[in-house]
């Protein structure tokens, strides 16, 4: 079931409620995807996905299409205006079609850190549960990412006002057919051109996003479709935040929700140091409120879309809902 939603600003957005085969005996559970993505980046061509796993425990899945969706179209987004517009109005609507006392969130990346701002800035008072995958309030990125957020984020935001993965297949113009030039020559870590543009572009590492061996052939190719554009107010932003390590004076109180953090030990797209620095962030206000579980053998979205992901982060994720 696809709802219309209306962000704070005016933005049109989108929320999909997946219908189960009987009503859901338990509350309602909101998955937020990463930049460029899309709601439906939760659901591999796997028999088992995060979704099927929800369900199977009589949770009400949401998944949640906000402005860094490539449902939505190309937007200047920024964490901040995802922290104050969208995520309250998304959790506000839920709450209202399911009467629920509460909404838990599963969030990835880009989605993880606006629902984190939007939460230690008290704009998610429903919310009782965050578990947020990759980095949150606190970025830390390898050494080859920091000098592409330093050097190339202000040339290239003199030719373009996007990038995009989906260039790897598709380049829209002279700048997209030269960076695939450049990553074709850099990455060869496999020969799905998207895939290697996606590590170029957001990360630090061959490949950054996950560890092939963690992928299998379908899902690695049905990946092509779920990357699209990334505007450069939202490298800009990044690169500021990393170089201060944070996003500034976010925090105004103990949050209401209880956060668990979650990460592949080789991600490099956002260090593991991210989530260490942020359990200690909230260890330092709410002692054993919060968790941390860093997955071994995972890098970064595969602790969603891994071929293993079922019995290897699932379960950790599923008991944490309980909790």
């Amino acid at each position: 079931m696809t709802v219309p939603l209306i962000a704070g600003d005016g933005l049109p957005l989108k929320l999909t409620r997946v219908m189960a085969e009987k009503p859901p005996p338990r509350g309602p559970v909101l998955l937020v995807h990463g930049a460029g993505n899309r709601g439906a980046t939760f659901r591999p061509p796997h028999r088992t996905t995060l979704v099927d796993a929800l369900l199977a425990e009589g949770w009400d899945v949401w998944l949640f299409d906000w402005r860094a969706s490539k449902e939505v179209g190309l937007v200047g987004w920024t964490l901040d205006q995802a922290a104050e517009f969208d995520h309250p109005a998304a959790v506000a609507k839920v709450l209202e079609l399911t009467g629920a006392d509460d909404v838990k969130i599963i969030a990835h990346c880009v989605g993880s850190a606006s629902v984190a701002l939007s939460a230690a800035s008290g704009r998610l008072p429903g919310v009782s549960t965050i578990i947020g995958n990759a980095f949150t309030l606190h970025p830390v990125v390898p050494p080859v990412s920091t000098a592409k957020l330093r050097g190339l984020v202000p040339i290239v935001s003199t030719l373009t006002r996007d990038v995009s993965p989906a260039w790897g297949d598709e380049p829209d113009g002279l700048l997209a057919q030269l960076i695939r030039l450049v990553v074709r020559a850099t990455h060869r870590e496999c020969h799905n051109d998207v895939c290697r543009m996606a590590s170029f572009i957001f990360g630090g590492g061959r490949s950054s996003l996950w560890n092939h061996e963690n992928l299998d052939e379908a899902t690695h190719d049905w990946l092509r479709a779920e990357f699209g554009p990334v505007p450069l107010t939202f490298f800009r932003q990044m690169a500021k935040a990393a170089a201060r390590g944070h996003f500034g004076s976010v925090y105004t109180g103990p949050p209401d929700a209880r956060f668990v953090l979650l990460t592949g030990e080789h991600n490099r797209c956002f260090l593991p140091e991210s989530q260490h620095r942020t359990f200690a962030h909230l260890e330092r206000r709410q002692p054993g409120r919060h968790e941390l579980h860093v997955f071994p053998g995972y890098g970064h979205l595969d602790v969603f879309i891994g071929k293993n992901a079922h019995t290897d982060t699932f379960p950790t994720i599923l008991a944490e809902l309980e909790k």
